[in-house]
């Protein structure tokens, strides 16, 4: 069959923005990193030269980064003076960490995982897994400040308050667990805007909870939460409120992790569910937010699963018909979806 070249050649462009949007990943970092972007912000039109002296940079080196940031769209460049600068979008995007259209640590996440992929090649082969705590360092900050944002612009004013009767019980006063708590930027959240209520926020990854430590002493709330190292399935205590944001379906038994939480829950309490958010058939999900969900799932969450006992491997795009089957199987008797974001998939579990 004769070859279409015009079709040939749109995909050979496709690769080619891809090869370059893959570079692009590290520059940006690279900018977050050497705080070229926080610079840039607010300071109008700069020379590569001006820029590189507020930063302690070398000229040459922020010449070309600049060149390959304004090709990108990331940079903005003026002809006439030679000059660069950041949009007032751009700046909000890269420099505001709790802005939720705040893109920087997606980009400290991904080109960590990227890291991981000789052992996730080995994995193919193998079938094994590749456990969280095996991954670049930076893919737990990444993680954290990529998904921060959302949580400060949606979890105190539109999550919590779509859940039956939990707003008003963290008002008065109750007790939450966050399971999979990572660097606790969720769990310090909720607990800044609950002062009445106390936190405890479980994770298996030691660094993890050694982080999310220091943050909770750094934002004052250390007096009303706590963390402590404990798996989804082995976690201690009661609790009005349960939540897992962005973790269930990296667990290797999330049926098992949903009847402990059943178990852990009192007789009225509530397990809030944040998952990624994705359509049950797979094709519905063949978009840009899948194409980075599923990749990210293909080298984090899914080695993830496997790594562990069980090894379910649920994938970052399960869907709301798999996570209602893991809930129920662990014994939940009432699910619902009380809303949704594009990225997000907001679950209510009762008993």
């Amino acid at each position: 069959m004769a070859l279409d070249e015009k079709l040939l050649q749109a995909f050979v462009g496709k690769a080619v923005g891809d090869m370059g949007a893959a570079l692009s990943a590290a520059l940006i970092v690279i900018g977050d990193r050497l705080g070229l972007y926080r610079a840039m912000a607010g300071a109008g039109h700069l020379t590569p030269q001006a820029l590189a002296e507020r930063t302690g940079t070398t000229e040459r080196y922020v010449r070309e980064w600049l060149n390959a940031q304004a090709a990108a769209g990331y940079v903005m460049f003026d002809a006439k003076t030679g000059r660069y600068f950041l949009s007032e979008e751009q700046a909000v995007a890269l420099t505001q960490d709790d802005h939720p259209a705040c893109v920087v640590g997606g980009f400290i996440g991904m080109t960590a995982a990227m890291k991981a992929a000789p052992k996730v090649r080995d994995a193919f082969l193998g079938g094994h897994g590749v456990g969280w705590h095996e991954h670049d360092p930076d893919l737990f900050e990444g993680t954290e400040r990529f998904f921060r944002p959302g949580y400060n612009a949606y979890l105190v004013g539109a999550w919590i308050p779509a859940l039956d009767g939990v707003e008003e019980k963290l008002k008065k006063g109750a007790r939450v667990a966050d399971v999979g708590c990572g660097h606790g930027a969720s769990t310090i959240i909720m607990a800044k805007a609950f002062p009445n209520s106390t936190f405890v926020g479980f994770d298996y990854h030691d660094r993890s909870v050694e982080a999310a430590r220091e943050k909770t002493r750094e934002a004052g709330v250390a007096n009303r939460v706590t963390f402590e190292r404990h798996s989804a399935k082995d976690f201690p205590g009661k609790y009005d409120l349960v939540a897992c944001f962005d973790c269930l379906h990296d667990m290797g038994d999330p049926v098992g992790a949903a009847a402990h939480v059943r178990q852990a829950l009192n007789p009225d309490g509530t397990w809030l569910i944040v998952e990624p958010f994705a359509h049950d058939d797979p094709e519905k999900n063949h978009n840009p937010i899948g194409r980075l969900f599923y990749s990210a799932s293909t080298l984090i969450c899914t080695p993830a699963s496997l790594s562990q006992e069980v090894g379910a491997a649920l994938g970052a795009q399960a869907g709301e018909s798999k996570l209602r089957e893991v809930v129920t199987k662990g014994g939940f008797t009432r699910f619902r979806r009380a809303t949704e974001t594009p990225f997000n998939l907001v679950l209510e579990a009762r008993p």
